[in-house]
């Protein structure tokens, strides 16, 4: 119908992903114990969690890996914890006068634990490249197992139902912004780390940056469905997080960016058989090019597939617009936009 006549029509458009989301984790209170403890080194079901922080509080990172259990890590027990499942929690302090008790093993539940975040510190990438690889032997990386001599490539963006593709300038998204975050609702608290919003041109083609958002929500309301631990032969653990984002439509210009295609996004290909931190770019592809199964890299006709879903981001974008309707989910304005410029700094 137009830009003019549907900026008229459409109120709010929603997006979502359904991707692995390495950079995701909880918050855990476990309440006190008697006689008290402070929780200097903790496992759960053997795998490691952050004892730094108060007495009986601690981070789990979803791709911290156990240390008896192959191919089991944060994410398992995160996915333990909303299936309802008993999860062994040890944990040592040298003791103190307020906190004499030096080792504690017990099983605990996530309904009867005191409190449960999800804290994501970078999730829902806005765009990400495809990953290749020209070597002579297969590779294992986060992007996948990749295939020798451009076998396959793989990408990790739900393309035009991306979130943050479809607020490029994060006039809807910033801090504060209500969410569908793993099946509840959660806010955006901050930009992501690694967030990199800058656009260049490369083949004369427009790649719009890698902005990036830092999450929070209530664990205890969430489900399996949005949340989902997954392994990565030879690289390790990660976590499938669904996110979906409303966006109001509050004039023309946003109505025209919400109204992005898969032909329209571009990104980069890249050669992940180059350990170094700038991979060798081999050319330009957009998300149209992606989805049809294959694309071309010179002469050779390349395989594709998605890490992430586009079924499950179709899915959470539906949910999200149906709890909108029925007034479950209110929007909301953000308390600050996303900054326009890059986070990165360059570590040595």
């Amino acid at each position: 119908m137009g830009v003019k006549k549907a900026t008229r029509e459409v109120d709010v458009v929603t997006t979502g992903t359904f991707s692995p989301m390495c950079s995701s984790g909880v918050i855990l209170n476990f309440g006190h114990t008697d006689p008290p403890i402070r929780m200097q080194k903790i496992w759960l079901n053997d795998v490691p969690a952050h004892g730094g922080l108060a007495a009986v509080d601690t981070y789990l990172g979803a791709t911290s890996l156990s240390k008896t259990m192959e191919d089991y890590g944060g994410a398992h027990v995160i996915e333990g914890l909303l299936r309802g499942e008993e999860v062994f929690l040890r944990a040592t302090s040298s003791g103190t006068d307020c906190y004499p008790q030096k080792e504690i093993e017990t099983y605990i539940t996530l309904e009867g634990i005191n409190e449960a975040l999800l804290f994501n510190p970078r999730n829902c990438y806005q765009n990400y490249n495809v990953a290749v690889n020209t070597s002579t032997r297969r590779i294992h990386t986060y992007m996948g197992t990749l295939l020798p001599k451009l076998g396959n490539a793989t990408y990790c963006t739900s393309g035009q139902l991306s979130p943050l593709l479809n607020d490029p300038t994060f006039r809807a998204i910033g801090m504060g912004t209500r969410i569908f975050l793993g099946g509840a609702q959660g806010h955006v608290v901050w930009h992501g780390t690694q967030h990199n919003p800058t656009t260049k041109i490369v083949d004369g083609n427009k790649i719009v940056g890698g902005g990036t958002i830092s999450v929070m929500g209530n664990l205890k309301q969430m489900s399996v469905d949005f949340i989902r631990a997954a392994v990565f032969p030879g690289y390790g653990v990660t976590m499938f997080v669904g996110i979906g984002t409303p966006i109001p439509i509050l004039d023309e210009d946003m109505m025209r960016f919400v109204s992005v295609c898969d032909s329209d996004i571009y990104t980069t290909i890249s050669d992940y058989s180059c350990t170094h931190k700038s991979k060798p770019v081999l050319g330009t592809v957009n998300y149209a090019q992606l989805r049809s199964g294959s694309i071309k890299i010179g002469d050779k006709e390349v395989p594709t597939s998605p890490l992430s879903s586009y079924a499950k981001a179709r899915e959470i974008a539906e949910k999200l617009k149906k709890d909108i309707t029925q007034g479950k989910f209110l929007l909301q304005e953000p308390a600050w936009q996303l900054p326009n410029k890059s986070s990165n700094k360059t570590s040595e």
